[in-house]
């Protein structure tokens, strides 16, 4: 069967590229250190009125020096939870060119204890990031009045 017109196979092959935009300089982007950095600035990112309604998965990705290079909503989802899937954490990671990220996702029920299904994912993020030299520094969970950091807690 002809192709339509006799165009050449190269035709219809999909072009990709991988840009990374930013409009903040280098030296104005915010640095985090531990924790409660990483919560406060999150915090400030979430919308508060729907932090107790519906869960929602956000990674923040980072350079070197742990300077954040941009902020990504991964997931939205219902009450009782969403979906956040690895292969588009780890593309947005390479296309910002990160070397470090922070995952966090919020629980509508003000509860910070971590599901299993929280624990899972976590470590699968953390193994397949590994793969492509990216650490994951942490994941949190939070509320509009505490946090819970599987880093301070030992389970990264």
């Amino acid at each position: 069967m002809e192709k339509e017109n006799s165009k050449p196979d190269w035709y219809y092959v999909a072009e990709l590229e991988l840009v990374y935009k930013s409009k903040v300089k280098p030296s104005q982007r915010p640095q985090v250190s531990s924790s409660r950095d990483i919560y406060r600035l999150l915090l400030g990112l979430w919308n508060p009125d729907k932090i107790e309604m519906l869960e929602e998965f956000k990674v923040l990705f980072l350079n070197r020096a742990n300077k954040v290079l941009g902020v990504m909503d991964i997931a939205s989802g219902g009450i009782t939870g969403c979906v956040a899937d690895p292969r588009i954490i780890l593309a947005a990671a390479v296309k910002a060119n990160a070397v470090n990220i922070v995952m966090a996702h919020n629980h509508p029920s003000g509860s910070i204890k971590p599901s299993r299904a929280d624990e899972q994912l976590t470590q699968k993020i953390k193994e397949a990031a590994r793969w492509m030299d990216i650490t994951v520094l942490d994941h949190l969970i939070i509320t509009d009045g505490e946090y819970y950091s599987f880093a301070d807690e030992g389970l990264l």
